[in-house]
C-alpha cells in the first residue's frame, strides 16, 4: 500500500510540481478554425469548446482531447456571442447581422431553431438552471430574455446604449450587462427582469463575467485599458487593474482564484490573480485575441485570435501559496464555459458599429 509520502510524490510528479518544472501559464497549441473567430465557449464537462467565426457563419466543435476540429456548424450572418446549456444538450450563437440566435443540438452539431431578437445581438448567457438565455443587443438599448423551453423571447429588458457583454450570476438572481457607449453596467433582477442599479464603469466597457462565489464582476475597459471589478454585495467598483493594450474579453478560473484578459491590441493575455487584483503574468497568444474560455477544471484556457483563424490552447498554471503546478502534463483537455484603439463591439475593424470600437461578449 502507498503511505502518504509516496502518494504525494507520485501526484507532484505527474502535475509537474518542482524546481524542474515550469510554472508560468504557456500555449501548449494553436487549432486553425473558420475565418475571424470571436466568441468561445467550453462544455460543462470540458470534452468541447465552441468557436464563433463571425466572417464566415460558422461555429467550429473542438474536440479537446486532441485538440482538434471535429464538425462545423453553418449558422446566421456574422455569429459572435456563443454560450453553452448547463446540461451541455445546446449552444446559443447570437448572429449581428440577421438580429437572430441560432440554437444548436451538440448531439448532432445541427441547428435545430433560429429565435429572432434584437437589433444586433451581441453577447449571450445562460442561467445556471439552463432556463433561459439572456441576449444584449447592440443597438436598441434592450436585452432580450428566451425561455430555452420553447425558444421564444419572453421579455424585453431596457438597458443602456450599446448592449454587449452578458453575465449571470451563480445563484441565477442577476444579470449584468455591458453598456459598451456609454461606459456602464446594468444590473438586471431576473425575478421581476428588472433594472435594479446602474454601474459607472471604465471607458468602452466590452465583456464581463462574475466570479464562482458570485462576489465580484470583472468588466474590461478596452479604451483606458483598464478592469473594473464590481462587488456585488454593494454594486460599487472596488478595485481598478491596469492590464494590456484594448482589453477585450474576460474569464475567471473555477476556484475563483485567476482572470484571463485578452488584450486585443497587442496579442497577448493578462492573467490576473484576485486575491490583491494584480496581473501576475502576460502570456503571448495570436493576433488579435478576442473571446476567452476557462476549461471546468482550470487546466486549460482557450483563446480566439481573430486575425489569425486560430485558437490559442494554454496550460494554466495553478498554484497554492508557494506551490506550483504546472498542467501541462496532468490533463489533455478540459474547458467550460464564456488591433486598434477600438474594441472588437462596435466599430474598429473586428466588429461594426462605432467609429472608435467596442463589444460584447
Amino acid at each position: 500500500m502507498f503511505g502518504m509520502a509516496s502518494a504525494c510524490t507520485m501526484l507532484l510528479g505527474m502535475a509537474g510540481i518542482g524546481a524542474g518544472a515550469a510554472a508560468a501559464d504557456t500555449v501548449i497549441d494553436t487549432i486553425p478554425v473558420g475565418s475571424g473567430p470571436v466568441g468561445v465557449a467550453a462544455s460543462p464537462f470540458g470534452s468541447r469548446v465552441y468557436v464563433a467565426n463571425t466572417a464566415d457563419d460558422s461555429v467550429s466543435v473542438i474536440e479537446t482531447v486532441g485538440n482538434t476540429v471535429i464538425d462545423t456548424v453553418g449558422v446566421g450572418d456574422g455569429p459572435f456571442g456563443v454560450a453553452v446549456t448547463p446540461n451541455r444538450s445546446h449552444v446559443y450563437v447570437t448572429n449581428r447581422f440577421d438580429d437572430t440566435v441560432s440554437v444548436i443540438d451538440t448531439g448532432t452539431n445541427t441547428v435545430v431553431d433560429t429565435v429572432v431578437v434584437g437589433d444586433v445581438p451581441q453577447g449571450v448567457a445562460v442561467s445556471p438552471n439552463g432556463s433561459r438565455a439572456y441576449v444584449s443587443h447592440l443597438f436598441n438599448f434592450t436585452m432580450s430574455v428566451i425561455d430555452t423551453n420553447t425558444n421564444s423571447v419572453v421579455d424585453i429588458v431596457p438597458v443602456g446604449n450599446g448592449a454587449s457583454g452578458v453575465a449571470v450570476t451563480p445563484d441565477g438572481s442577476h444579470v449584468y450587462v455591458v453598456n459598451a457607449f456609454e461606459d456602464t453596467v446594468s444590473v438586471i433582477e431576473t425575478a421581476g427582469n428588472t433594472v435594479v442599479d446602474t454601474v459607472t464603469v471604465g471607458d468602452d466597457p466590452s465583456e464581463a463575467e462574475v466570479t464562482p462565489d458570485g462576489s465580484r464582476v470583472y468588466v474590461t475597459n478596452t479604451l483606458d485599458g483598464s478592469v473594473s471589478v464590481i462587488g456585488t454585495a454593494g454594486n460599487t467598483v472596488v478595485d481598478t487593474v491596469a492590464v494590456g493594450d484594448s482589453p477585450f474579453g474576460v474569464a475567471v478560473t473555477p476556484n475563483g482564484s485567476g482572470v484571463y484578459i485578452t488584450n486585443t491590441g497587442e496579442g497577448t493575455v493578462s492573467v490576473i490573480e484576485t486575491a490583491g487584483n494584480t496581473v501576475v503574468e502576460t502570456v503571448t497568444v495570436g493576433t488579435g485575441p478576442a473571446g476567452v474560455a476557462v476549461g471546468p477544471f482550470g487546466f486549460r484556457v482557450y483563446v480566439a485570435n481573430f486575425y489569425d483563424d486560430a485558437v490559442s490552447v494554454i496550460a494554466a498554471r495553478k498554484c497554492s501559496g508557494s506551490l506550483c503546478i504546472a498542467t501541462g502534463s496532468l490533463a489533455r483537455g478540459g474547458s467550460t464555459g464564456s488591433g486598434d484603439s477600438g474594441s472588437l463591439v462596435g466599430g474598429g475593424s473586428l466588429a461594426g458599429a462605432r467609429s472608435t470600437g467596442s463589444a460584447g461578449s
